[in-house]
């Protein structure tokens, strides 16, 4: 519903933009580019490629073909047409252009801040409102140096008990006496709940599902054409951010309160408390509002991945009984050798091989997002073309992940292809990015996910209640009727 609004308000501005292009530059001479590298412009053209229509370019398609659980069509029509390496287009109303190999990942990751920066839309700015575009690079090295505690794997291993009765609590409060459940919404609230403890030490259920229902409206606006209008779902996540950002900053006042009325106690050990020791150049602590909106990134990078790739998982052992059975007999395995209320512990994570295959093979085949965005910072030639300072790129797992060049049989669901030391073209498979800006919460993601699948598969088998359900990327990857099971416990 909310992508035909969009393009019923898109026919107006489209009309208008039209309307106003034809009046006001077609009548007057083409200016030269000029370009802040001569000698990198010189005999160089920019990719091939379309920008569509003017204002919205070529992004109603990519959304389209995302609706329709089939983005990668955009990129291997243009891939047929244009080149197989990169093409260029207009998205989010930006001209951009798109690497569609694992050389071109490379490329990209390896002048990080050099040739390339990282980028994110207008939305992301407007929803994040106290964002600072000028200092992205400082702010994301700064938050993983402050974070590290809860990133870094030696870090990671105190915490494994936790994801374990997190996830214990959650089956027991919603899977459990239940013969039907609904895994779309109950992985996101797992995800959730976990990402509420961990960094705001958040375990009142009310509290996280008021805060639930406010992240769910705005993350539907992060990628969607910027279109304040009401009914539309830029409209709605603007909305929702600025409540959400209120509560969190009532919090984070509170927790003030709390350390300066109680310093001799304890301190909570979340990320929150240590965000509230960061110190900046004039030696000021951060203000509610900038922990505020540092606290909502982190929960996004913490919870949406993450849970879509449980989706996933649940889905693929649902449709592969051979698959299944060698992750019940891991996990069946590893629950014997534990005690009757003795939580998971690192040793155990070490144990679970073959269901980090699965995991893998999962994100290899259904990425939990469409990519991520570069800006040029200054004109250089990447594979015979120019591009300018200022245009944008876009990376995605879809360009490689799911091309024969890189993983013969692309389609067939097969975990041996990440058993022991084998071969892969680098930067062929790139579900948690690379370069400086490499996912810093994978080992967090990981620990999650196989702390997910042990209680599940340990307790339950399933079958899908609708066997042909889709997987559609809105804008992240979500099944389309939020993928119900059948729930049939072990004996």
């Amino acid at each position: 519903m909310e992508l035909v609004i969009d393009f019923l308000l898109l026919l107006v501005i489209l009309f208008a933009s039209l309307t106003l292009y034809y009046v006001s530059f077609l009548s007057k001479p083409k200016p030269k580019p000029t370009f802040q590298n001569i000698n990198a412009a010189e005999n160089l053209q920019v990719p091939p490629g379309s920008t569509g229509w003017p204002f919205v370019g070529e992004t109603l398609e990519i959304l389209s073909l995302g609706k329709k659980g089939s983005p990668e069509k955009f990129i291997s029509d243009r891939i047929k047409k244009y080149s197989s390496k990169l093409f260029k287009t207009s998205y989010l109303g930006e001209t951009m252009v798109f690497i569609c190999n694992a050389e071109g990942s490379k490329f990209l990751f390896s002048n990080e801040n050099k040739l390339v920066q990282s980028w994110l839309p207008v939305n992301f700015h407007k929803i994040f409102p106290n964002s600072d575009k000028t200092n992205m690079v400082d702010e994301t090295m700064r938050i993983r140096k402050i974070t590290k505690a809860f990133t870094e794997p030696a870090a990671l291993q105190n915490y494994v008990a936790v994801f374990d009765a997190v996830a214990k609590e959650h089956l027991l409060k919603y899977w459990e006496s239940k013969q039907q459940v609904k895994v779309q919404p109950l992985a996101e609230t797992f995800s959730f709940t976990l990402a509420c403890r961990l960094i705001l030490s958040i375990r009142e259920a009310e509290t996280v599902e008021e805060l639930e229902k406010l992240f769910n409206s705005f993350v539907s606006g992060l990628i969607s054409l910027p279109i304040n209008l009401p009914g539309t779902r830029y409209n709605r996540a603007l909305k929702a951010s600025k409540e959400l950002l209120k509560k969190v900053e009532a919090m984070i006042k509170q927790r003030r309160i709390d350390v300066q009325e109680k310093k001799k106690s304890e301190p909570k050990q979340d990320i929150l408390s240590l965000l509230l020791q960061e110190k900046y150049k004039d030696g000021e602590n951060l203000s509610e509002s900038d922990l505020a909106n540092k606290i909502t990134g982190l929960i996004l990078a913490a919870h949406i991945a993450t849970s879509v790739t449980m989706v996933s998982i649940i889905k693929f052992l649902a449709e592969l009984p051979q698959v299944y059975e060698g992750v019940l007999q891991e996990h069946t395995e590893i629950a014997k050798s534990k005690g009757p209320e003795e939580l998971l512990n690192f040793e155990d994570i070490r144990k679970m091989k073959y269901s980090w295959n699965v995991a893998s093979e999962v994100l290899r085949l259904q990425p939990p997002n469409f990519g991520a965005f570069r800006e040029a910072l200054t004109d250089f030639e990447y594979n015979g073309f120019l591009i300018p300072k200022g245009w944008k790129l876009h990376w995605g797992p879809l360009g490689t992940q799911k091309n024969p060049e890189y993983f013969p049989d692309p389609e067939k669901f097969d975990p041996s292809r990440f058993e022991g030391n084998q071969q892969r073209v680098p930067f062929s498979y790139v579900p948690f990015g690379g370069g400086p800006h490499i996912c810093p919460g994978r080992q967090y993601a990981k620990l999650q996910i196989l702390a997910f699948m042990h209680n599940v598969i340990t307790k339950f088998r399933w079958e899908k209640v609708f066997q042909d359900e889709q997987m559609i990327w809105d804008p992240f990857l979500v099944a389309v009727k939020g993928l119900p099971i059948h729930l049939y416990p072990h004996n």
